[in-house]
């Protein structure tokens, strides 16, 4: 599949509570450094002509802001959990500015949870305002929003499945903590690949540093990014410091280019 260039942005960076935490007042959460300010996880794809974003998170709205997005042609699920479905209802603001529905690309599993949690988008009698969005199953097979090319790529998250994506030679994974061989296969190539790392100890359903790292390296791909980022990491620059070539930490605001 031929992609255009593109320019990835990190809209967050952060697990499912953020960083800081609520609450919290660990050295983490109280770091000066703006690269511990982590949003939840989502990225935008934008090519040209195209704009997408991966996962409308609770904080869709400040990230849309805070990123200056002025359109918005698709987004794309990675799976039904709060942390990355929440923030959906605000993409009424690009239906009354676009004048047409939000294209929605998720599984059959996340577009359950759509229905369910927004069911008053898809209600007979809708109310005024309410978002407008057009559901686009996937099922696996490669296919194209604009002239970006999307490769789904099913990892595991505990016994969920779960939607990566591989954009061009970019390729982007969260909320995993298992790789079949079939799909690695679809990732091999890239030029750079996004996991998550959530923290050092052992988690059962996210992929500790230390199994990150060495997943990146068994893809052999040059440049890896860790996303999904938890206070109990560590700070930025501490962990930044330890991790080998070719591999470093994401941050909100980071962008990312592809010719």
């Amino acid at each position: 599949m031929q992609s255009p260039p593109l320019t990835i942005t990190f809209l967050g960076t952060g697990t499912s509570s953020g960083v800081p935490m609520v609450g919290c007042s660990c050295y983490v959460c109280t770091s000066p450094d703006k690269k511990d300010k982590r949003l939840r996880s989502s990225i935008l794809v934008e090519s040209y002509t195209t704009t997408i974003v991966v996962d409308t998170t609770p904080d869709f709205r400040y990230q849309m802001l805070r990123a200056h997005v002025k359109k918005l042609d698709a987004v794309i699920f990675t799976h039904p959990h709060k942390d990355h479905i929440a923030g959906l209802d605000d993409v009424r603001a690009y239906n009354f500015l676009q004048k047409k529905p939000m294209e929605i690309y998720a599984n059959s599993l996340t577009e359950e949870a759509i229905k369910r949690e927004f069911s008053y988008a898809f209600s007979d009698k809708k109310y005024p305002g309410v978002p407008e969005l057009n559901l686009n199953t996937l099922n696996g097979e490669p296919f194209y929003i604009g002239d970006i090319p999307v490769m789904p790529i099913e990892v595991w998250h505990h016994k969920m499945p779960v939607l990566g994506f591989r954009f061009g030679t970019f390729t982007y994974i969260t909320d995993a903590n298992r790789i079949e061989d079939a799909e690695k296969e679809k990732i091999k190539g890239s030029e750079a690949i996004v996991l998550n790392a959530l923290r050092r100890e052992k988690h059962i359903s996210h992929y500790t540093l230390d199994e990150a790292i060495a997943e990146v390296q068994g893809l052999h791909i040059p440049h890896a990014y860790f996303t999904h980022i938890s206070h109990q990491l560590g700070r930025h620059e501490e962990i930044s410091a330890e991790l080998p070539a070719g591999i470093q930490l994401a941050y909100d605001g980071m962008q990312l280019f592809f010719k």
